[in-house]
């Protein structure tokens, strides 16, 4: 009983949840200031560029209606569009597979281990991302691409498995390309995953562990069960950050003449020359994009603070 009423005095008091933030005069007048010089500079740029604006060549790209099927299908962008969202997901699966894997390694504590990690990090993180995206695929992939044949492989599978894959990997026959972005995305942005992951394990306590071997865990189940959880639930915010950044990112293998979004946007501009009609609606959907992401992760880490 004694005991009981020691724990309930030592153990701390959960934190008070954040009070929510009210508006004020001085906010309402930031706010209005920055609409106004915003305003301002559009209006001065719509006088010196002389623009007239043509939306209506732009819409038919996003959606077209097909004769044959007597129904309304993707344009080139809104295919480019689910290209984007495509590469994005798949790209972030394995950028944080190979972050974990690396990241574990950047902290082992064998010596051998830590120097492959650390040069995969120092070299991938030192290049710029455009010569990166060069060197890769002109160089790198060029060596592993035509043995693998995917194009060949899959056309050579069931039907229902080929409708699967075009659903999950877009149209079959520039899945050649698809693989090449995605593997090109996934390890330059895993790099920045193996950093992320390095100081989520980092940032356990050296006690976590002592107590867990005073306790009888081996090795592997002391990381399973005390270490890992900890260390992802640090990077949660990390995580979902660069995962936003990746999806602007997927734009670089545009250069290389991967179908996403910005390459989808230069053909429709030079079929249309409607250059800032194009961009900017370009730049309206990775902004919509990357905002409701970010409202969305900012909405789980909330609960999840609650719940801890």
């Amino acid at each position: 009983m004694a005991g009981d009423e020691a724990a309930a005095v030592i153990a701390p008091r959960p934190a008070p949840p954040p009070a929510r933030y009210r508006w004020g005069l001085l906010d309402a007048f930031w706010l209005a200031l920055i609409a106004s010089i915003a305003v301002a500079i559009a209006w001065r740029s719509h006088g010196a560029l002389s623009y007239n604006w043509d939306w209506s060549s732009v819409w038919p790209f996003i959606v077209k209606y097909d004769t044959a099927s007597a129904s309304w299908v993707p344009n080139l962008l809104l295919q480019g569009l689910m290209t984007t969202v495509r590469l994005a997901l798949w790209g972030m699966l394995l950028a944080t597979l190979i972050g974990l894997l690396m990241g574990w390694m950047r902290n082992h504590r064998r010596l051998l281990l830590r120097l492959i990690a650390s040069s995969y990090v120092m070299t991938v993180r030192n290049i710029p991302p455009v010569v990166f995206v060069f060197i890769f695929v002109y160089f790198i992939s060029s060596q592993f691409m035509p043995a693998l044949a995917l194009d060949t492989r899959v056309g050579q599978l069931p039907a229902p498995i080929q409708e699967l894959l075009s659903v999950l990997f877009g149209p079959l026959n520039l899945i050649n390309n698809f693989f090449l972005g995605l593997i090109c995305l996934s390890v330059f942005t895993g790099a920045y995953v193996t950093e992320i992951v390095r100081a989520g394990l980092q940032s356990v306590p050296a006690g976590q562990s002592e107590a867990a071997h005073s306790l009888g865990l081996s090795d592997v189940d002391t990381m399973r069960w005390v270490i890992w959880p900890q260390a992802l639930r640090n990077v949660l915010p990390s995580l979902s950050g660069q995962f936003i950044q990746l999806i602007k990112d997927s734009s670089l293998v545009s250069l290389v003449s991967i179908q996403e979004l910005s390459f989808m946007a230069q053909d429709v501009q030079v079929s249309t020359q409607r250059v800032f009609e194009v961009f900017v609606l370009t730049a309206g959907v990775y902004f919509c994009i990357c905002f409701v992401l970010s409202q969305l992760f900012a909405h789980l880490e909330r609960r999840h603070g609650r719940s801890r």
